[in-house]
């Protein structure tokens, strides 16, 4: 018997902590994958210190993480697209509702994969710079393709332009550079808010127009660069992200609805251990007041807002429309780019705890890797 080993989180607002793992079997519409790198996410950090609001649901000892590269080592009877020894990226959905099953943690040497939420990599393509992929392009899809949200039309090779645009308010985060490729994929203009560092960077993958997010005149000048055109919605990433959007999208003729990925207020400061509730409480005050004054604003200004959740695609048409449909054969011929750079945080499962800490303190442009 083969052995595994997890990163687990034996309960709430425990330390992370590395030990033996069931090893998985694949089940059906399921595989199974040796992994060979781990991105880390402000998610996985939030689960251990805000499990409380964040997932209450969640089954303990819980293995968590989302982002997640590998070989192929086993398949599930009626699995068609996979076959032992492929080289995959995929989606872990251990701490969505739907899923709740440690096996399908990323944290972990042997990890279950739900088929339609895999996509195989080109042997170019390598295993660290696929992981940065996962959450980022899952959470951009949400927003931009769910019929709840923008509802855009599907990304696909030749895309026929809309003459639509989409704003994108934190292009440089891994949400951003996916979503700003993901719409231009699916024929729809997109203009960006980044540093002017990264404004590079987004005209690479396809933005017609970046503008500096910091500059005391970025709405008056996004407003004047949109005056004419027709809007397909916005997706506002990042603390401070949401009002600025909802000052643009106003005046503006087409779709004024805003995909917001991040929350008014920040949970980073919230600890797992001493001050733990104290610090909660004025994060979930903050996000309710926050929430409540930008629901206000939005209705001044007739614009519709929503909060995405990033792993909603498992359980809808969207899931199978990137990995399945679109992702592989993206990656294949170069029309999608793995983004954003990755930097390599350590090896082993033990250096994961290290590198969330790392994210925390703040990174630009940059996904942080662990490899295995």
């Amino acid at each position: 018997m083969i052995d595994n080993t997890a990163l687990w989180l034996s309960s709430k607002r425990a330390a992370f902590t590395v030990g033996a793992a069931p090893f998985p079997t694949a089940q059906s519409g399921e595989i199974v994958i040796r992994t060979r790198a781990i991105a880390v996410n402000p998610m996985d950090r939030l689960v251990q210190t805000s499990g409380d609001l964040m997932t209450p649901y969640l089954h303990y000892p819980a293995i968590v993480g989302s982002d997640v590269v590998g070989e192929v080592i086993d398949v599930g009877a009626d699995v068609t697209r996979f076959r032992v020894g492929d080289r995959v990226v995929g989606f872990a959905g251990s701490t969505d509702k739907t899923r709740n099953r440690a096996a399908e943690g990323a944290f972990q040497t042997y990890v279950v994969l739900l088929e339609h939420m895999t996509a195989a990599i080109p042997d170019a393509l390598a295993f660290e710079d696929a992981s940065a992929l996962p959450l980022g392009i899952s959470t951009a899809a949400c927003a931009l393709f769910q019929r709840d949200f923008l509802a855009l039309n599907a990304p696909a090779k030749g895309a026929r332009a809309t003459g639509r645009i989409v704003l994108v308010w934190g292009g440089s985060t891994s949400v951003g550079v996916n979503a700003v490729q993901l719409a231009v994929a699916a024929g729809y203009e997109v203009i960006a808010t980044a540093s002017p560092r990264n404004f590079g960077l987004l005209e690479k993958l396809g933005a017609t127009a970046v503008f500096d997010y910091r500059s005391p005149t970025v709405v008056a000048d996004i407003g004047a660069a949109l005056r004419g055109k027709t809007v397909a919605g916005a997706v506002a990433i990042g603390p401070g992200s949401v009002q600025p959007c909802i000052d643009i999208l106003g005046p503006c003729k087409g779709n004024r609805f805003i995909a917001m990925a991040t929350p008014p207020a920040s949970f980073d400061a919230v600890p797992a251990g001493r001050g733990h509730w104290r610090k909660l409480i004025a994060a979930m005050a903050g996000t309710v007041a926050g929430n409540i004054a930008l629901a206000l604003s939005a209705r001044r200004k007739k614009v519709t807002l929503k909060m995405i959740w990033g792993s909603t695609l498992i359980s809808n048409e969207v899931g199978p429309m990137i990995f399945e449909t679109f992702l592989p054969e993206a990656l294949a011929d170069g029309r999608y780019v793995a983004a954003p750079a990755v930097e390599i945080a350590g090896h082993g499962l033990s250096a994961i705890p290290a590198a969330l800490e790392q994210q925390r303190r703040g990174v630009s442009a940059t996904k942080l890797v662990v490899t295995l």
